[in-house]
């Protein structure tokens, strides 16, 4: 099971690199509306993610009462494709060592008394995966109504029609 995470995890890696790295440094505060996440947000949050991998590895939960989330505020894009690989490579190294059975121990996303999700922790892992495309696709919309290129992810795009 690590084996096929680790694969998709690169491959997710490398879509998600092409798109940050698309990411204007003066745009960072622009958001598309207000009740959306300014772009900085985004895409922080697109480069901390496969951090998570090596914290649902590592821990039984996060829990937001013990823990608040306290958003990265990367301003440049070199300082959040930095952050990214960091990241990355954290997220990889905790799961590259991991054994499966790691992967069936349960974990839990809460604030307190209230929990929003406990499963397993390869359910989780997925869950994070699926983060990443979701908050990659929100950022592919941005870049589309700044008119700044999008790049191809799972086929072409209309800016990058090759695979």
């Amino acid at each position: 099971m690590k084996d096929m995470f680790l694969q998709e995890l690169d491959h997710e890696s490398d879509n998600t690199r092409k798109m940050l790295k698309c990411i204007p440094d003066d745009k960072f505060d622009w958001q598309p509306h207000p009740k959306s996440m300014t772009m900085k947000r985004l895409a922080n949050h697109i480069a901390e993610l496969p951090g998570w991998v090596q914290m649902i590895l590592t821990t039984e939960e996060l829990d937001f009462e013990k823990t608040p989330y306290e958003p990265n505020d990367f301003i440049n894009s070199k300082g959040l494709l930095d952050y990214f690989e960091k990241c990355l490579q954290n997220g990889r190294n905790q799961l590259k060592n991991a054994d499966d059975s790691d992967l069936h121990k349960m974990w839990a996303l809460r604030a307190g008394d209230q929990i929003f999700t406990k499963a397993e922790k390869w359910e989780m892992i997925r869950h994070t995966f699926c983060q990443i495309v979701h908050h990659r696709a929100q950022l592919g919309v941005y870049l589309r109504l700044l008119d700044i290129p999008v790049p191809s992810t799972y086929g072409g795009s209309a800016d990058d029609p090759t695979f």
